[in-house]
């Protein structure tokens, strides 16, 4: 079926070069990185942390989010996600390459991460890390795949593949989980040293990565002329509406809980983040903007008669995804080294050479992304 991907028109392939030209980008800056070491980045020994991690935690919730589809269609026959469900399974394959991909590129010796599978630690979170993303990405990869074959060749899904589908339900909750507590588990930092992390990260993963569904449903109608269904929109809009006022829920109790115990060391990334600290504000305008923009967002997914204008939730789904990105991909990794233990202020900039690898990332999960769903319109266009 991969040979649907290489037929296309002038816009397709056009497309498909813009993905090479960035994947060529990243590979010659990380080449780079690679021969003078991450020194060519902008981290160092206070932020040791910067965009590649703030990618792979973003991206984490994206591919996570594959479990909204997933769950309603196989477990409760809510036959309006039949269209969506396999476009879902897709973005969460692409989604958990990348967060490989920024693990590695975050690595001075990429080759070291074969020491976690020769000498696996179960008391290592990253150790844990490494396994659920891996196994997250065969889970929906098999799946996906097989249940296309199977469409294609206009005969039932191999029995085989229905117990996967249900192991990768709490797979999609697992990989996130685990994110989190690779954060929390770092008693230094404040931030993220606190018990809701985790239930934070699930309420904007499913927040965020299914307004991403939604914004993926409009662009293969637009594109490719294949439809999921306004029916599937509305309920994701819906569950993309309460994602949302959970994720904001959550990010309110940080602030009660910094702000009214008054405790310096739980005020001071919050307070960097939104209000400057000792003369540092940097993330200051990106999060409230995030904030403003996150909060008008939900607010439009939540009233019925602007959610159910198809212009209005793609601004509102787009503007749910940027205000998540700011936050939980920028303002979390970034804020949480803020201060340092030694209570400095360290500000971080990501340099040329980061942002290009990250470009290429990107446009490698896009490329395979794009030529996924491209076999996703064939089989369905021949059905």
């Amino acid at each position: 079926m991969i040979e649907k991907a290489l037929k296309g028109g002038r816009g397709y392939w056009a497309w498909i070069a813009l993905l090479l030209t960035c994947i060529g980008i990243g590979v010659s800056a990380y080449a780079r990185q690679l021969t003078l070491g991450l020194g060519v980045t902008g981290m160092g020994r206070d932020i040791s942390w910067g965009v590649y991690i703030a990618q792979f935690t973003f991206l984490v919730g994206v591919a996570a989010s594959a479990v909204m589809v997933v769950l309603p269609y196989y477990l409760h026959n809510q036959k309006a996600f039949s269209k969506m469900v396999i476009v879902g399974e897709f973005l969460a394959v692409s989604a958990a390459l990348m967060c490989m991909l920024f693990i590695l590129a975050d690595m001075g010796r990429p080759d070291r991460v074969v020491n976690v599978l020769r000498y696996p630690s179960p008391h290592s979170m990253v150790f844990w890390d490494v396994m659920v993303l891996n196994g997250y990405l065969l889970l929906n990869l098999i799946g996906g795949w097989a249940a296309l074959g199977a469409e294609r060749r206009s005969v039932p899904t191999a029995p085989w593949v229905r117990p996967l589908v249900f192991l990768s339900i709490p797979w999609a909750f697992s990989i996130h989980t685990v994110t989190a507590f690779l954060f929390a588990g770092l008693p230094g930092r404040h931030l993220w040293l606190t018990a809701v992390l985790a239930p934070r990260f699930l309420a904007s993963a499913f927040a965020a990565g299914t307004a991403i569904l939604i914004l993926l449903s409009f662009i293969l109608r637009k594109v490719a002329r294949f439809d999921v269904g306004q029916e599937a929109r509305n309920k994701l809009s819906v569950l993309a509406a309460y994602a949302g006022i959970a994720n904001f829920f959550f990010l309110g109790t940080e602030f009660f809980t910094a702000f009214y115990s008054n405790v310096p060391a739980h005020k001071h990334s919050l307070q960097y983040l939104y209000f400057g600290l000792e003369g540092h504000a940097p993330l200051v305008p990106f999060m409230w903007f995030s904030l403003v923009v996150g909060i008008l967002s939900v607010a439009m997914l939540v009233i019925p008669s602007l959610r159910h204008r198809n212009g209005t939730l793609a601004a509102a789904c787009s503007g749910l995804v940027l205000s998540i990105w700011i936050d939980k991909g920028v303002g979390l990794v970034i804020g949480g080294f803020v201060p340092t233990p030694l209570e400095a202020v360290v500000d971080y900039l990501p340099t040329l050479n980061e942002l290009s690898v990250t470009l290429g990332i990107w446009a490698i999960g896009l490329l395979v992304l794009t030529v996924l769903l491209k076999s996703v319109v064939a089989v369905r266009a021949q059905a």
